[in-house]
């Protein structure tokens, strides 16, 4: 019994002298760790902060370009378009400002995703105060502004400028930019992922940024207080990020405790962010090492009760190790699969969001349980969780009901379901879609079968657009061989047919009608192969601005004629104070013309004509929307989408070529803008146009001459 108790009590004491030594180590090797942690939390500092530092620089050299560009010899105009082509280009970017040597404004611009927003809001004082303060810095220094303070500002907004070079044609001047700045610091946020991590981030004037942890910017408000006596650590942390240094700091678990990073020592790390060489922001991260103490005195009680059951159960304990190594490798394999089953279920969802073509998945109750990117803007923001006819509230029923019988017979017989180019109507009357009702094999309750819904709109928008290139193709090639073949002898046969009028005595002789009738045929042949060519050869626009009344009033006295001619009552309508439109003034005038003639050659006499016209909408821009209304025979729904197709007309034959409103739409497309008819038989039609304006001077862009 004593020869097995004393190698037992060897063990023991050999077993607690091991437990001892590891202990110490761990404590003498403690400083390494934090020395190593404090490397980690740089390394990961650096990182982010590269890419915030770029940023600036790109900002720098952004302002000075734009003040190279306004040094250089220009007009004023020149300069605009230059200062906005920068500031669309950038989204942070709000607005621009470029004050003269004597400090007056003399350029102002605004991006378009602002202006909808106060004036206070996107001109603030500090955008030229700080304008005026690069006055007088050295040439290529950019000077920033504090935070921008108000209602409307996020405590991001600052304001850029730079000194305008004196030497150069235009005298000098300084170049200011409000940019948002909240976009430029955002990968700081990745640091601050982990727990006992706060990010301290200070602006180009010392204060704290609003991304800077709560506890951290109150306290730094406090350092010159008594107060600030209570954290010393921060206040040498603040003084050498001031000092635009890099470096870490150790804090010891008084001071980070009251920091909020919890009973244990913290590392700090921090690092200057530049603008070509100067110190504008500085960067520190805060860490707690609880992390650490934790893993230390979980390792010292796992060695100790290691060494206990080593000396009281050695085979027991070697079981469990082996059982353990076994556990850890299934573990892992679980883990990898797992892994491996969330990257396969984000790839395929990112590929589902990205594809065009709409995709539902429907559970096992006919309830849509997720939507794709492609359907999520068109769907209500209810639709998942509700049927196919709680989705599509504005579809025909019957339409939903053929989607739903798809689903159902999907599921029910494990095959794949399609319905090709069906008018389904889900959004809009125009609607058609292939669908495919797609059973999963292994589905489970939330995602039993795929909808998938391919919208065909586009497509025949390009089959049409492509059918409409061969017909101008076609007019092309006709126009060019007609002029060619028919002009030159059509030409020779007027003068001798005028000349033999001329002879005879006029129309009075009994040949002069015969003879002024193949004037008159050749003057219509003439007519119709201009007509050809001005649709195949229809030349880009050369947008300006004009006046649509002044157009008006210019074609009013023909119009005038030509419905008094016609026995109809013409109506005019077009305010003095639209907005100036961006066109070519003939051809807008043709686009008038063309549509009103044809509205008063449709009227029976007795009918009405009315020529509008008011400020709209169309998308995000400005327009202004100009109606040609009749009160005629109208148009047969089967040939409305045909009106603008060359050679199509509705008039008798002889009496119209249909190339007329293939030129107006032609004309107004070339121009930006939007043509649509809208027709009933026996009660009229309304032609639509929707015409862009020019460009708008206002307060937003405005600059010196």
């Amino acid at each position: 019994m004593h020869r097995l108790l004393a190698p037992l009590l060897l063990l023991l004491v050999a077993l607690a002298s091991v437990a001892g030594g590891a202990v110490w180590f761990i404590q003498r090797d403690r400083q390494s760790l934090v020395e190593q942690f404090g490397r980690d939390r740089q390394a990961q500092l650096e990182e982010a902060a590269s890419g915030v530092a770029r940023s600036l620089e790109d900002l720098g050299d952004n302002l000075r370009f734009a003040s190279e560009l306004l040094a250089q010899p220009g007009s004023a105009g020149d300069h605009h378009n230059e200062l906005r082509a920068l500031l669309e280009a950038v989204g942070q970017y709000r607005a621009i400002a470029v004050l003269g040597p004597d400090g007056e404004e003399r350029l102002f611009l605004v991006d378009h995703k602002s202006r909808h927003l106060p004036r206070d809001a996107v001109h603030p004082p500090a955008l030229v105060d700080t304008a005026r303060l690069a006055l007088t810095a050295p040439v290529g220094h950019v000077i920033p502004s504090h935070p921008i303070e108000g209602p409307a500002s996020s405590g991001w907004m600052r304001v850029f400028a730079i000194r305008i070079d004196s030497d150069t044609p235009g005298g000098g001047g300084a170049v200011a930019i409000l940019v948002d700045t909240e976009p430029l610091f955002a990968p700081l946020r990745m640091v601050t992922v982990e727990e006992h991590t706060r990010l301290l981030l200070l602006g180009a004037h010392g204060t704290p940024a609003p991304m800077s942890d709560p506890a951290l910017a109150s306290w730094h408000r406090r350092l010159e207080e008594p107060a600030g006596s209570l954290v010393p650590g921060l206040r040498t942390l603040v003084a050498r990020m001031r000092a635009g240094a890099a470096g870490t700091l150790r804090l010891n678990e008084a001071e980070a405790t009251r920091l909020g990073l919890g009973p244990a020592d913290a590392v700090a790390t921090f690092r200057p962010l530049r603008m070509r060489g100067e110190a504008s922001w500085s960067v520190a991260t805060v860490s707690s090492t609880s992390a650490l103490r934790s893993h230390e005195r979980t390792l010292v009680l796992r060695l100790s009760l290691a060494a206990l059951l080593i000396a009281v159960f050695l085979v027991a304990f070697g079981t469990y190790v082996v059982l353990a190594n076994r556990r850890a490798v299934a573990l892992q394999e679980s883990l990898r699969h797992a892994a491996r089953f969330a990257h396969l279920h984000e790839k395929t969802q990112k590929i589902l969001d990205h594809i065009p073509t709409g995709i539902l998945a429907l559970d096992r109750e006919g309830r849509i349980s997720a939507v794709n990117q492609a359907l999520r803007a068109r769907l209500a923001a209810t639709a998942v969780g509700s049927t196919l006819p709680e989705a599509f509230p504005s579809a025909p029923a019957a339409a939903v009901q053929r989607l739903a019988a798809m689903v159902l017979a999907a599921r029910d017989q494990g095959a794949v379901r399609s319905l090709h180019g069906e008018p389904l109507s889900l959004f809009n009357e125009k609607d058609q879609f292939n669908v495919h009702a797609v059973p999963l094999e292994h589905g489970d309750g939330e995602a039993s079968t795929l909808l998938v819904l391919e919208d065909l709109s586009n497509v025949r928008m390009l089959e049409d657009q492509l059918l409409r290139a061969e017909k101008l193709a076609t007019v092309g090639v006709l126009a060019a061989g007609v002029a060619h073949e028919i002009g030159t002898p059509l030409g020779i046969i007027r003068g001798h047919a005028e000349y033999m009028l001329q002879k005879v005595g006029g129309v009075e002789h009994p040949q002069g009608r015969g003879l002024n009738a193949i004037v008159t045929q050749i003057d219509r042949v003439s007519r119709i192969i201009r007509q050809l060519l001005d649709l195949s050869r229809l030349q880009p626009a050369r947008a300006g601005v004009v006046a649509l009344p002044t157009v008006v009033r210019g074609l009013q006295e023909l119009l005038d004629v030509e419905a008094e001619r016609r026995h109809v009552h013409f109506e005019l309508d077009v305010p003095e104070r639209l907005p100036s439109l961006a066109a070519d003034a003939d051809q807008l005038q043709q686009v008038l013309l063309n549509l009103t003639l044809n509205a008063c050659d449709a009227c029976s006499a007795g009918g009405h004509v009315r020529l509008s016209a008011s400020s709209c909408v169309a998308g995000d821009a400005q327009a202004v929307e100009i109606r040609v209304q009749d009160d005629g025979r109208g148009i047969a729904p089967e040939h409305l989408h045909q009106v603008f197709d060359p050679f199509f007309t509705t008039k008798k034959r002889g009496q119209g070529t249909g190339l007329g409103l293939s030129v107006v739409a032609q004309i107004v497309r070339n121009h930006g803008g939007q043509v649509g008819v809208e027709s009933e038989p026996g009660r009229g039609t309304v032609v639509t146009l929707r015409w862009p304006v020019a460009a708008a001077s206002g307060w937003e862009e405005r600059h010196a001459v």
